[in-house]
């Protein structure tokens, strides 16, 4: 009798949990997992020598030399065919670029297995990689190696042709330049392929990572600077470490399949793509770029488990042309971020049942979110639990000032649930902010100090979050001088400094506007022209294509007598984000940018209704 009335009370108070607490398992089961990791990682930089990324994929290649590692093209590379051809390319580059270790080498190569080798071949060299852009060119890219010190730039022959239009500065620098792949050698440019086919295979000495510690920069990736230039955040092996855990964090297993189109010089397909598979020790399908006509078809011809996106993907899926067979795949799992909830739905009713891990974080940031419970539309939760793990808060906002509402003693103020609020994480030895190589002030101006009591030190994300009052998290806005579109992030000052290189534009404003049917915000520029000038469209069209990427460049153009300021001589947005590019809401002069006619026209209604209905695509 006992017995069964204890099994009674116990089975209520499990239903009980259950409806009251309806995701207790699921968080529960992640903050064991969270916990995990970081168990894990302190016991990697507690080894001599400290145990990297790349001591776990030689581990890899010892437990499953023959297993499949990368699938490219046709072609298929065990762990044991990687590991013999970093050999080679880390030798080669040791005896013929005179590469040594601490040395800051910088990467400037398009998603190719060489690609890979090349990153293991430096790790196992014992230097810092710097990943480049591949859309960077002339300016940016000078920059992007000045301040992460790089001496050695390697790329690959299809982007030879950029680097050779900046050799002159490259050689004031004491760059040396070399090309890894099959290509015609120019002056400045060493290629070092038949060095590489000809090298050793024997591993480099074990000696040459001695010095390296957990805390050491393992590469430097680039993010849109407010200043007007990519800024290089540091990653640290610790940082490589948790951004590689997000697979295992999701549910990935060894014996799944990864699908890797997204770029490599991104944090996502680097650092939760690339790295996170061989944390698993997992086969990568990678490609050069993305491809909706041929995504699904390489999915099932590779027996694809795991996808990753962002969200802008996921909508070009959705409006490719219905087939027979979509659910027709062994995709199981998708993990990304960036996706909207119609997108989302919209995903699950024509490609399955398939499990949607929606994440949150930044490549410099110290704070990051998983949504594990397949609640559509979310980016993650807030528990508890987490909270004490993780330090962070949702604080008060003011859009006018773009600063953080203080109270009577000078302190934040955290928002209530269900209330929007700016994003900050606390800045300590669990969760460190490493700052932008050689930009003090960029990395200085990320941090908020004081914020809930004398002495506190917080990251600013620089995003804006609501937390309901089930403690599910809900992307809202970017704020500040950035905005996404196209995957990429676009830093409003380096398109404004660009624009006013045109002789008749005096002052230029950039900004993100929303597109229905769109992720992010697309690109669009308010111009006060220099006195007496008139506006030259197939001049702004003709400098805008040589100077920026096509993400970069603003599509609408609008003129204005005066551009607003604060009276602190900031910029005002806000009024013009509002207006959008309606015709019928602004009366100033308002220009589309037309590549089928390779120039700007006057923007119209018939223009603009296209492009909010989605016959005129973006």
């Amino acid at each position: 009798m006992f017995y069964s009335v204890l099994v009674g009370l116990v089975v209520s108070l499990l239903v009980y949990l259950y409806f009251r607490f309806p995701y207790f398992i699921q968080d529960f089961i992640y903050v064991l997992k969270l916990v995990n990791v970081g168990r894990q990682v302190r016991q990697f930089g507690r080894k001599t020598p400290c145990y990297t990324i790349l001591e776990r994929f030689e581990d890899s290649v010892r437990k499953h030399p023959e297993k499949r590692f990368i699938v490219f093209e046709g072609e298929s590379y065990s762990y044991r065919d990687a590991d013999r051809v970093s050999n080679r390319v880390a030798n080669a580059l040791r005896e013929r670029a005179q590469v040594r270790p601490g040395q800051i080498v910088a990467l400037f190569h398009g998603n190719a297995p060489l690609f890979v080798w090349t990153c293991l071949a430096l790790a196992k060299l014992g230097c810092t990689v710097a990943l480049l852009n591949t859309n960077i060119r002339s300016r940016s890219l000078l920059h992007c190696l000045t301040c992460c010190c790089a001496t050695v730039l390697l790329t690959d022959a299809d982007l030879a042709a950029a680097v050779a239009e900046v050799l002159p500065s490259l050689r004031e620098q004491d760059v040396s330049v070399f090309v890894l792949s099959d290509a015609r050698e120019t002056d400045g440019i060493v290629n070092l392929s038949a060095e590489v086919s000809g090298a050793s295979e024997e591993s480099p000495p074990l000696s040459l990572r001695r010095d390296i510690s957990i805390k050491s920069p393992a590469l430097y990736i680039y993010t849109s600077g407010t200043t007007g230039l990519p800024k290089a955040a540091v990653i640290s092996h610790e940082r490589v470490w948790m951004m590689s855990f997000m697979q295992h964090l999701t549910g990935v297993t060894s014996s799944d399949i990864i699908y890797a189109y997204l770029p490599l010089y991104h944090s996502a397909g680097f650092l939760v793509g690339l790295t996170g598979a061989i944390e698993r020790g997992i086969t990568v399908v990678l490609r050069r770029k993305f491809s909706a006509s041929r995504f699904w078809d390489d999915c099932r011809e590779h027996k694809v488990t795991v996808i990753q996106y962002i969200g802008e993907v996921m909508r070009y899926l959705c409006n490719t042309p219905q087939r027979d067979g979509e659910r027709d795949h062994s995709v199981r799992l998708a993990l990304g971020n960036g996706m909207r909830a119609d997108t989302w739905e919209e995903f699950l009713r024509r490609f399955g049942n398939v499990c949607i891990c929606e994440g949150y974080g930044a490549t410099e940031g110290n704070v990051g979110f998983i949504n594990y419970t397949g609640k559509i539309g979310s980016i993650g939760r807030v528990t508890a639990v987490h909270k004490m793990l993780i330090r962070y808060a949702f604080i008060k906002f003011d859009p006018e000032t773009e600063e953080p509402v203080q109270d009577a003693a000078g302190h934040c103020v955290e928002v209530a649930p269900g209330e929007t609020g700016l994003l900050v994480g606390k800045i300590s030895k669990i969760t460190p902010f490493n700052g932008y190589a050689k930009n003090p002030a960029q990395t200085e101006k990320k941090k908020l100090r004081d914020v809930f009591k004398k002495g506190d030190l917080y990251f600013n994300t620089g995003d804006l979050i609501l937390a309901d009052h089930d403690g599910f998290l809900y992307f809202q806005d970017r704020i500040g001088d950035t905005f996404r579109w196209k995957g990429e992030n676009v830093a409003t000052t380096e398109v404004s400094e660009i624009l006013v290189m045109l002789d008749f534009i005096e002052a230029a404003n950039v900004y993100g506007v929303r597109v229905p049917g769109h992720e992010g915000r697309v690109g669009m520029a308010a111009l006060k022209l220099t006195d007496g000038m008139e506006f030259d469209a197939s001049a702004t069209y003709d400098h805008m294509k040589n100077l920026l990427p096509a993400y970069a460049r603003p599509r609408f153009i609008r003129i204005q007598n005066q551009l607003d300021m604060t009276g602190t001589f900031k910029q005002v947005k806000g009024q013009l984000v509002q207006d959008g590019f309606d015709p019928n809401v602004i009366r100033d002069k308002l220009f589309f940018l037309d590549d089928s006619e390779q120039t700007l026209v006057p923007m119209t209604e018939e223009m603009f209704s296209s492009i909010s209905e989605g016959r005129l695509r973006l």
